[in-house]
């Protein structure tokens, strides 16, 4: 039976929560590194299909920026951050300080380095309280930054995820700064891809079954 038809409500309502610690993580660690209020909150995590996850990111010939790591050690898979190009442009203007600029008019190189700080932040955080949470030893590998066409980004990882997964767990994210200003939200989606065992090994780590 594939895992989207056996996790239960109570744990992707764990998994949320587990995003939420870190987003807080994140919050905290991107305020000190900008001088600036930082908000982040995680909506909603869902259980899709790789095509579901295709659709959600506005389909294979969507422009985007993905942040790509793998995590290892006592439960292993792979996770994608990513942006769509808008967001792109609005989390450099918003967030770095960058004038009112496109993408591909701004500094590549300081762009790019945002960015993937940016996403080493974000998912660093999250795997650090997934790690805190379950008491696993878990650790990320180097994160690295892609823009491209969604499709192009992910296919070949999802195809060989595919050999041994049929879902993910998708993560929405809302970071803005301090609630007192107007600017607005830059909103993300993390893409968690199990390997074999993975949430069985971490629900297993937590003490939550599949008959809770």
């Amino acid at each position: 039976m594939s895992f989207i038809n056996q996790i239960t409500e109570m744990q992707l309502d764990v998994l949320k929560e587990i995003g939420n610690i870190g987003a807080g993580n994140a919050a905290t660690a991107l305020s000190k590194l900008l001088n600036k209020k930082i908000e982040m909150k995680i909506p909603s995590a869902r259980v899709l299909s790789f095509e579901e996850m295709m659709e959600m990111a506005g389909g294979s010939d969507q422009t985007v920026a993905s942040v790509y790591l793998r995590i290892e050690g006592d439960a292993t898979g792979s996770m994608f951050f990513i942006l769509p190009l808008h967001q792109v442009e609005h989390s450099i203007q918003q967030l770095f300080g960058s004038s009112s600029l496109p993408y591909d008019e701004l500094d590549q190189d300081i762009a790019a380095s945002a960015l993937q700080e940016l996403g080493n932040i974000l998912t660093g955080s999250y795997i650090s309280s997934l790690a805190n949470f379950t008491n696993l030893s878990l650790v990320s590998t180097v994160p690295t930054l892609s823009i491209d066409l969604f499709g192009a980004i992910i296919s070949y990882g999802f195809i060989e995820l595919s050999k041994e997964s049929d879902v993910g767990i998708v993560i929405d994210t809302a970071l803005k700064e301090d609630a007192g200003t107007n600017t607005e939200s830059i909103k993300g989606y993390f893409f968690l891809i199990p390997d074999p065992n993975f949430f069985t090994i971490i629900f297993n780590a937590l003490g939550i079954s599949n008959d809770d």
